[in-house]
């Protein structure tokens, strides 16, 4: 089974939930983070990473001989990663895409595959967890093809909670895309209601099942829970707020290291899931 557990919003302890839900499994599980642009995970979870890969695109490279200037592969490209200045062809990696339409246009075969670095894909052990993590390059606009690499890891075989990248982006939906199952975690406040709304609205597109946890559930108000019960949300957990969490995770601890009774609790809320998609 796949878990993506993913948030509308920054800031909600997304990866917290996440990390504790790996931690608290008693099936083999698998921890893939793939908030490929800042990754924590590793800080909660501390893996020995035993193997490190560069991850890279395609791209176009220009054989000046061959091309004649006829503009289609300009013409063609969406992003506007192909320019032309009379007769002069410019290419610009960074807007390229890899969708490799210029590739199939060009009739005097002038364009040359070229490659070009995106990140590194990093996989290890932590705490007997399978731990996979994408980190993009410093600048890299182009995340979703590391971030699609770091799926590829998944191992059906085992419990995968995939951690999804904030937001609603494109990267949001590549991560729930063939998840079997998504569990929003959001705070409530205003702002966490609003994005939440927002994540539901993408979720129930792709007629994924979902729930929510709500976090810091005892400093705010119940327009959250209201919200969820019109949805047809189940509300999975309430994680009331404690000090001593907010002191553990600025020291890099995992909420089940700091508050280990909450262990039964992720793990409930995993075999309950788990029983659903049998």
């Amino acid at each position: 089974m796949q878990i993506a557990v993913a948030s509308g919003k920054g800031g909600t302890g997304k990866t917290t939930i996440a990390t504790s839900l790996a931690l608290s499994a008693e099936v083999s599980t698998q921890y893939l983070d793939c908030d490929v642009e800042e990754p924590n995970g590793h800080i909660f979870l501390k893996p020995e990473i035993t193997h490190s890969e560069i991850c890279t695109v395609t791209i176009p490279e220009l054989d000046e001989k061959k091309c004649t200037a006829c503009g289609k592969c300009r013409d063609i490209c969406r992003y506007n990663a192909i320019a032309q200045f009379g007769e002069t062809v410019m290419i610009f990696p960074e807007l390229c895409h890899s969708c490799l339409g210029c590739f199939r246009v060009c009739e005097e075969d002038a364009l040359i595959e070229a490659t070009r670095e995106i990140g590194v894909l990093e996989s290890g052990i932590a705490s007997g967890l399978d731990f996979v993590h994408g980190r993009a390059r410093i600048g890299e606009a182009m995340t979703v093809p590391l971030l699609k690499a770091v799926k590829q890891k998944a191992d059906p075989e085992k419990l995968v909670i995939v951690d999804s990248p904030p937001g609603t982006s494109c990267s949001f939906v590549e991560t729930i895309n063939n998840a079997d199952y998504v569990i929003l975690v959001t705070e409530p406040t205003p702002f966490g209601l609003y994005d939440l709304k927002l994540a539901v609205e993408v979720m129930q597109n792709f007629e994924i099942p979902g729930g929510v946890i709500i976090n810091r559930s005892d400093l705010g108000d119940d327009r959250v829970q209201k919200f969820c019960a019109e949805a047809g949300l189940p509300v999975l957990m309430e994680i009331p707020f404690e000090r001593r969490i907010a002191e553990s995770y600025a020291r890099g601890k995992n909420l089940i290291e700091t508050v280990p009774e909450l262990r039964a609790a992720f793990n409930d809320v995993l075999t309950a899931l788990m029983s659903q998609t049998a």
